[in-house]
């Protein structure tokens, strides 16, 4: 057991929007149980961006979910989600009790290995609404998570643990950039569940 575990109510961030570490919110038994249980019951397919005019597939896989059939359009594709299954249904009410707030939608990520990553971005589209809260839940391989001021270039960092539990709020994604980097070292997979509130 670690004997500092993280402290929830203190802020990642030196200014400009909050990140609580919640840490490992979850049993061991636990975290194992459902990370067999996402990859194997999600219908996880490769994700897509039109960048520069053209239609990329990227190596991550990727699968939505939501309280109803939300149209959800990032990088120029157009989603729909899929209605909650028992599983992300049981996780969103636990994230739901650590965090205070509700959630309407949930965008999984499926990294299989330390090669795929994700490059700088703020999950800042309208249809997510402004300052709204996103509860990050990871399962699976350690990675790092870095955040990037978008003015002063200032940086800040972490590793999520496997079954922990991150949120980001306030105007984290007006002034803050957050990457996943890539880890050759790193051979497992590692699933993100974002909850988020979208509003159309």
């Amino acid at each position: 057991m670690d004997l500092f575990p993280p402290d929830p109510s203190r802020n990642l961030l030196p200014s400009d929007g909050t990140v609580n570490y919640h840490g490992p919110i979850f049993a061991l038994s636990e975290v194992d149980h459902y990370t067999t249980t996402l990859l194997n019951e999600v219908p996880w397919q490769h994700d897509e961006a039109i960048i520069f005019g053209k239609n990329i597939v990227t190596a991550r896989k990727v699968a939505w979910y939501g309280d109803s059939q939300f149209a959800y359009t990032y990088s120029g594709i157009t989603r729909h989600s899929l209605p909650w299954n028992e599983t992300l249904i049981r996780l969103k009410d636990k994230v739901e009790h650590h965090c205070g707030a509700t959630f309407n939608s949930c965008l999984l990520n499926l990294y299989e290995h330390g090669d795929q990553g994700m490059a700088w971005h703020s999950d800042d589209e309208k249809s997510l609404g402004r300052n709204t809260a996103i509860a990050s839940v990871s399962f699976g391989a350690e990675r790092r998570f870095c955040f990037k001021h978008k003015r002063t270039a200032e940086t800040a960092e972490i590793i999520l643990e496997h079954g922990s539990l991150l949120v980001m709020k306030g105007t984290t994604q007006t002034h803050w950039l957050h990457s996943i980097p890539k880890a050759k070292r790193i051979t497992e997979p590692r699933i993100n569940l974002p909850f988020r509130t979208f509003v159309g």
